[in-house]
């Protein structure tokens, strides 16, 4: 992809947005704002800004370098290989140290990193020498990284902050700490878009995280809405079969949301410095303009491997893509990818939700759970 989109297709981009606003130019103004499913009309001019201009270059070039910085830490490993088994071997005495190592630093998160992973980090090939593997400590230093990122994001607490949510406002737990019940509650707020969720396994045993752009926020809190996805890439790593360290990721790109850059940029770096190597393919499809201008603006910030597995596919050809992919095939395909699967069954709009208890959870997010645990035994029961 070219590093600047043309003058025609950034217009063209522009029209596609111009146009799906007219979808919702009924809404009213400052309607519902609890649940921020208001989507107001908007000029073109505004548009034009929310497309072009959320972030400074200085931001931008300081993301970039973050960014970089969390790729030098993986830089090592190679395109191309296979990431599970790695290139070399790391005995059982390496793995309890480093697992004594985590435990010691991290007690309550330690065994958030499986065996699989741990070894799939250490076995990769050494930068400066790639004939030889990983130094011990250099891969304790890189695992570290991971755990000291998860603990500044408070990650560890996000799963307890849905269950505050899920009861009563007037909670003790939930009044003698407003600040904290404001945060659980904008992150439950991304939860209920729906737009987001993780639903069956591919072939090779990978959880399939499903993306419907169309309900995402026109005017999302950005925050909140990495919070939920950092509790829901948690909740799909602890879901992984034995082995399988990585997932992927399947979104229906037909009428994305006006393109917000502060957004993509907190989630590329949560992604870089919270989960390296954790995702194995992204696949988008239909291509629209707006999907270019987005990969326009990420690209040059993303690590080379990572742009590697992001696949940019026609609603015919991700079909094709997808019934390879998918452990049943084109059965799996769901309706508005062209298929004939019912996710609205199981997660329908925020407005078909009822709530989930005494608060303001509408996204089924225990359920979700369940059926992706059923989900891994069905696909461990094909390989018995």
């Amino acid at each position: 992809m070219s590093a600047d989109l043309s003058k025609e297709e950034l217009e063209k981009a522009q029209l596609e947005i111009k146009n799906s606003q007219d979808d919702f130019e009924d809404a009213i103004e400052g309607e519902d704002e609890h649940d921020g499913s208001f989507k107001s009309h908007q000029t073109s001019a505004t548009v034009t800004i929310i497309m072009s201009a959320d972030l400074s270059k200085e931001e931008l070039e300081k993301a970039q370098l973050e960014i970089k910085n969390s790729q030098d830490d993986f830089e090592d490993a190679i395109e191309g290989e296979d990431e599970h088994d790695g290139s070399f071997p790391v005995t059982p005495e390496e793995l309890t140290i480093i697992r004594a190592d985590l435990a010691s630093e991290y007690p309550e998160d330690y065994d958030y990193l499986s065996d699989a992973y741990i070894l799939s980090v250490a076995s990769k090939p050494y930068s400066k020498d790639p004939s030889i593997r990983r130094p011990l400590d250099y891969s304790q230093k890189k695992l570290n990284d991971v755990m000291q990122w998860r603990a500044e994001a408070g990650a560890t607490e996000f799963e307890e902050l849905v269950k505050l949510v899920n009861g009563p406002a007037s909670a003790p737990e939930a009044t003698e700490n407003p600040e904290l019940f404001t945060k659980a509650k904008a992150m439950v707020t991304s939860l209920n878009y729906g737009s987001t969720y993780w639903h069956g396994f591919t072939k090779d045993g990978h959880p399939v995280l499903w993306l419907r752009t169309n309900r995402k926020p026109w005017y999302p809190d950005s925050d909140a809405e990495v919070n939920a996805l950092i509790l829901l890439a948690d909740a799909g790593i602890r879901c992984m079969p034995e082995g399988v360290t990585d997932f992927v990721c399947i979104a229906d790109s037909a009428s994305p949301p006006p393109p917000n850059p502060t957004f993509m940029v907190k989630l590329l770096k949560a992604l870089v410095k919270g989960y390296p190597d954790r995702l194995n393919m992204l696949i988008s499809a239909p291509i629209s303009s707006i999907v270019q201008f987005v990969m326009n603006l990420l690209l040059p910030l993303m690590p080379g491997r990572l742009a590697a597995k992001v696949v940019l596919k026609g609603i015919d050809e991700g079909k094709e893509k997808m019934a390879e992919l998918l452990l049943n095939g084109e059965a799996d395909i769901p309706t508005f990818l062209g298929g004939t699967a019912n996710h609205d069954e199981f997660y329908p709009e925020e407005s078909y939700c009822p709530n989930r208890g005494e608060g303001s959870l509408k996204f089924d997010y225990y359920g979700m759970v369940e059926r992706l645990k059923k989900a891994k035994e069905e696909w461990e029961a094909t390989k018995n």
